[in-house]
C-alpha cells in the first residue's frame, strides 16, 4: 500500500533550515522536516500548511516542489513522500504534535545530527541545502 505524504523544506534568512525531533514512530528521536500523511482529500498545499502548522505553530507559503522519495514503513506500507520549498508566514516556532523538540540548523549542524535515513542525501542531491 502506497500512502501519500508530504513534507515542508523552510529556510529562514540567516541559511538554517527548520527541523523537528520525531517524537513517536516512524523515526522517533531522530530529526527530519516537518511534514507528514495527507488526509482524504487533501491537497499537497493543504497538507503542508497544516502538518507544519501542527508540528511547529508556523504559517507558512508553500512554494514548488523540491523532489520526491519511497521510504518503506511498517507492515509494507510505502510512504511516498513529496517535498515543498516553504516561506514562514507568521506564528511562533514551538514544537507540537509529533514534534518532541524544533531547532534551526546551518548545513554543518545538519551533518552532526541523528537524521531521518535518507534526508540528507535527498537535501543535498535536490540542491535545496542552505549555503
Amino acid at each position: 500500500m502506497r500512502v501519500n505524504c508530504v513534507g515542508a523544506i523552510i529556510v529562514d534568512d540567516a541559511g538554517r533550515i527548520l527541523l523537528i525531533k520525531r517524537g513517536h514512530p516512524p523515526g522517533m528521536g531522530l530529526w527530519s522536516i516537518p511534514g507528514g500523511r495527507l488526509e482524504p482529500g487533501e491537497s499537497d498545499a493543504a497538507g503542508v500548511r497544516r502538518e507544519v502548522m501542527e508540528e511547529t505553530g508556523l504559517h507558512v507559503e508553500v512554494g514548488r516542489l523540491a523532489g520526491t522519495v519511497d521510504r518503506p514503513g511498517p507492515g509494507g506500507v510505502t510512504y511516498v513522500i513529496r517535498d515543498y520549498l516553504a516561506t514562514v508566514a507568521g506564528g511562533v516556532p514551538a514544537p507540537g504534535d509529533d514534534a518532541a523538540d524544533l531547532r534551526w540548523c546551518t548545513a554543518d549542524e545538519l551533518a552532526r545530527l541523528p537524521l531521518s535515513a535518507g534526508l540528507l542525501d535527498a537535501l543535498t542531491g535536490w540542491g535545496v541545502l542552505p549555503a
